[in-house]
């Protein structure tokens, strides 16, 4: 567990705030680059926070109402918490927050809160994009305690006859992969909020990973999964397949904290990979473009059942944003990796694919244990786009802190469709939120200074994909959450209609819920409310997210 404390707003620790200086240097880059933009300001500092009272007195212990807890544990990482943090707007911070290190001291929270009459949130890495660890509810007055389990974050037992780990569900990335890997051995789930992110996290959330085919959900790789309840203990078998009525994992795995505080989960994992193959593929530049090499080029990998580790498609504006490339081109980014065998068969067969679709190879590389040995190359990584594409994409997050300060809004939503009603589907979708954008920025929707919105693949499957959109604009200061939540009502609604889903991999928390109604049968919802009154009678456990 590390000493750093987490940022009160935004994205990362203390230590790693750029300072104003650096952010204004910045600024002279990025607002040329977009065409529009502010001189940035300075985010109010954690003594210009005011909270509100704690409305529950702190017994100690595990419990704690200091202000920076307090406030850490007020908002999530979308963009609207992330624009409410810079102005320090913490409307509803939870009363305490608590820190058990075990499930005895989980076990006290939910007892303390039930005698309290309070609602709990359990709480991971606090990345939720979706308001799915904001305590806003339904009854303001109601008392909140936020469940922080980063100190429940180790590894506890490996089965490496089964290639299987328990795991606390506190455990940061970083923190879990660091004990697997003393063991040769990993986890391979790699979620842009890796860095932060709690396994328990990804559990209740249905997380995906940065690995585009294949085990691509958090679901693929959870063999059992041990979780604490109001009504006492939810243990499920661990077994490598059963066909035993309902799964108790697969009730938990999306549940976001309603059913129970899952403690921990054993885990499916792997030798470290050692050969690595990677290749960038363009084609054309524009929207038809885009939905062309995915209709064509991705669909046909993803159904070859060459399960490529990473394939994603870019469009133009998205790689030139990211200087995955120029802007020219749409760039279809492929990847394998392996342990013990080699790759290179499968990727020229891959590769085969994207230019019998007019695609043509940019670049290409390739790594195995006896290259890295020796020092030779560069361990696989493509640096003329996939290894730029990554550094950004890792650094996306950091970098809508400094997008917030410049007044421009930065944010994205994702989606899955399948093939037969991807081109369709894309095109409403930009359409829909090209003109929402327009109308609530007045913004030019061509030329100089007009806002972008662009498009990503980032995980396919046999029988469709994952559009991942990304949405810059010019924000008017003072008004950026409401130019925001009605840009992204507009696009969810066209997502709908259009017969997506409201999230591929960001769960639903409270900021999905309107769309997340319409695409679940009642029937469904009536039985999941059914099952949270059985294990939840009071509904202390994160109201308002998935149910009344």
């Amino acid at each position: 567990m590390t000493d750093r404390r987490l940022k009160h707003w935004g994205w990362g620790y203390e230590d790693q705030q750029p300072s104003h200086e650096e952010i204004v240097a910045a600024a002279e880059g990025i607002i040329p680059m977009l065409g529009f933009g502010q001189a940035p300001e300075r985010p109010a500092g954690l003594d210009q926070v005011e909270l509100r009272q704690s409305r529950l007195d702190s017994p100690g212990g595990i419990f704690t109402d200091e202000k920076h807890q307090r406030t850490v544990h007020a908002l999530g990482k979308a963009y609207r918490d992330i624009v409410r943090g810079f102005y320090g707007q913490f409307d509803n911070p939870p009363d305490l927050v608590a820190f058990p290190e075990d499930e005895a001291g989980v076990e006290e929270v939910l007892s303390r809160a039930a005698g309290w009459g309070a609602a709990v949130i359990p709480f991971g890495g606090g990345t939720s994009v979706c308001g799915g660890v904001e305590p806003r509810l339904a009854d303001p007055d109601r008392p909140v305690v936020s469940l922080d389990m980063t100190r429940m974050n180790r590894l506890v037992e490996v089965d490496e006859t089964s290639l299987a780990a328990r795991i606390q569900a506190g455990a940061r990335g970083p923190e879990l992969e660091d004990q697997l890997k003393a063991h040769g051995l990993t986890l391979r789930h790699f979620p842009q909020s890796f860095e932060y992110a709690t396994l328990g996290g990804w559990i209740v959330t249905r997380a995906g990973g940065h690995f585009a085919t294949g085990e691509t959900h958090v679901d693929d790789l959870t063999e059992s999964i041990r979780a604490i309840t109001p009504a006492g203990e939810w243990q499920s078998r661990r077994l490598p397949g059963s066909g035993a009525g309902p799964s108790p994992d697969r009730m938990l795995l999306g549940s976001e904290g309603i059913l129970g505080v899952v403690t921990e989960a054993w885990m499916k994992v792997r030798p470290r990979p050692d050969f690595k193959a990677t290749a960038t593929v363009e084609f054309p530049p524009g929207d038809a473009a885009f939905s062309e090499a995915a209709r064509g080029a991705v669909r046909l990998i993803a159904q070859s059942r060459l399960m490529p580790s990473n394939l994603r498609l870019i469009d133009a504006s998205e790689a030139a944003t990211t200087m995955a490339g120029d802007g020219s081109a749409t760039l279809l980014i492929i990847g394998f990796e392996s342990h013990g065998q080699p790759v290179e068969d499968r990727m020229d067969q891959a590769v085969a694919i994207a230019e019998g679709e007019g695609g043509r190879v940019a670049s290409r590389s390739s790594s195995t244990p006896s290259d890295r040995a020796g020092n030779k190359g560069g361990g696989g990584e493509d640096e003329a786009g996939a290894d730029r594409w990554r550094s950004a994409f890792l650094m996306a997050p950091y970098m809508r802190d400094t997008f917030v300060a410049c007044g421009i809004i930065a944010e994205t939503f994702e989606t899955a469709i399948t093939w037969d009603r991807f081109e369709e589907f894309h095109r409403s979708v930009i359409e829909t939120t090209r003109r929402a954008v327009a109308e609530v920025t007045g913004a030019p929707s061509e030329g100089e200074g007009a806002p972008r919105v662009s498009c990503r693949l980032t995980h396919v499957y046999p029988d469709g994909a994952a559009p991942y959109f990304t949405v810059l604009a010019p924000a008017r200061r003072g008004s950026e959450v409401a130019q925001w939540d009605e840009i992204k009502a507009a696009a969810s609604q066209a997502i709908i209609e259009n017969g997506g889903t409201i999230t591929h991999h960001h769960a639903v928390g409270r900021d999905h819920r309107p769309w997340y109604d319409q695409q679940r049968p009642d029937q469904f919802a009536a039985a999941l409310t059914a099952a949270k009154s059985a294990v939840d009678p009071d509904h202390m456990l994160n109201p308002g997210v998935l149910i009344d």
